[in-house]
């Protein structure tokens, strides 16, 4: 199904981008993408800022409606086209789910995203501790969801269906691997990658699979 009137902005690489066309290929939805090169500052251009004052990917138009955060951008999808649900049924598995993915979006993400690292070299740290700087933050959240994911069923983070918490997981793995972590102590994170990689959703929001992929 196509959203006729929905756009998306988003970057290859970008993990929070990467989030919203995994729930997109999840629903079986697709909209039109337009490309933002982080990497060249175009998110710093006043042509974006006139679009997105915030500077940000993702971001989603749907008409006069506008969206930032992907995490906004998944539970607004979730409710519009509610089945498959990105959110398990009972409240307390919702809550869980939610858990792991802020764990993701808002202890990982935020300080090793590329704004930050620009601020970082900006302030004359080299490339070598950036990367030593990103490796910790990610081990320290990958800690933390292992051992939450140790007392939850497999084979995603909450049984057998893909939740907003594997929407947020896997792409931060891809991360991960780009910066070097060693992934052999998350056991359940490893499990979970494997599992999604089969599935067509994952597969095709995949950074290399993306038109601007360099």
């Amino acid at each position: 199904m196509t959203n006729s009137d929905a756009l998306l902005y988003g970057y290859f690489r970008s993990t929070a981008a990467y989030r919203v066309r995994i729930a997109l290929g999840l629903k079986g939805l697709s909209a039109e993408t337009k490309f933002v090169h982080l990497r060249k500052g175009e998110q710093a251009q006043q042509a974006y800022r006139d679009i997105n004052p915030a500077g940000l990917v993702p971001y989603w138009i749907e008409g006069d409606f506008r969206l930032a955060q992907s995490l906004a951008i998944i539970e607004y999808l979730d409710e519009m086209h509610p089945a498959p649900p990105l959110l398990p049924s009972s409240p307390r598995a919702r809550a869980i789910a939610r858990e792991i993915a802020l764990v993701v979006t808002s202890d990982i993400h935020p300080i090793g995203n590329l704004r930050v690292l620009n601020r970082l070299a900006e302030m004359g740290v080299d490339e070598a501790a950036r990367t030593t700087w990103s490796q910790h933050w990610i081990k320290v959240g990958f800690e933390a969801i292992e051992a939450r994911l140790a007392h939850l069923p497999g084979p995603f983070a909450l049984g057998e269906q893909p939740t907003v918490a594997d929407i947020c997981i896997i792409p931060q793995v891809f991360n991960a691997r780009r910066f070097g972590v060693d992934l052999s102590p998350y056991k359940r994170i490893l499990e979970i990658d494997a599992t999604a990689s089969g599935l067509k959703a994952f597969a095709m929001a995949e950074p290399s699979r993306q038109p601007d992929a360099e």
